[in-house]
């Protein structure tokens, strides 16, 4: 998984990247084939904003989340990618068609 951080008008810290990467984590768990990751952190006055694109196999997912705190804003974020990736893995698991048992005819 390729992870990219951009900050516009915020220094992304040390401490904001490993944020980052623990929470992703959760997401990882879900999906194993996460091809790119990539998140954009910005401010704007008193609005803090994250944005994430998921570049999975066969769809791309993005989401974003506003907050008065970016951790909070990320915590916002990875909740509502957490949501999609599994309603994501739903829609892939139900395409799948399972073979029906035919009972044997009995003369």
């Amino acid at each position: 998984m390729n992870l990219k951080v951009t900050g516009l008008h915020l220094e992304v810290t040390p401490a904001l990247r490993e944020f980052l990467e623990s929470k992703l984590e959760r997401v990882t768990r879900h999906v194993d084939h996460v091809i790119d990751v990539t998140v954009t952190l910005s401010v704007d006055k008193l609005v803090q904003k994250a944005e994430v694109n998921v570049h999975l196999s066969g769809k791309d997912i993005h989401v974003e989340a506003t907050d008065s705190d970016m951790y909070a804003a990320i915590d916002l974020l990875m909740d509502k990618l957490d949501r999609q990736v599994l309603k994501h893995k739903e829609k892939q698991s139900e395409h799948r068609v399972t073979p029906q048992v035919q009972p044997e005819a009995t003369l």
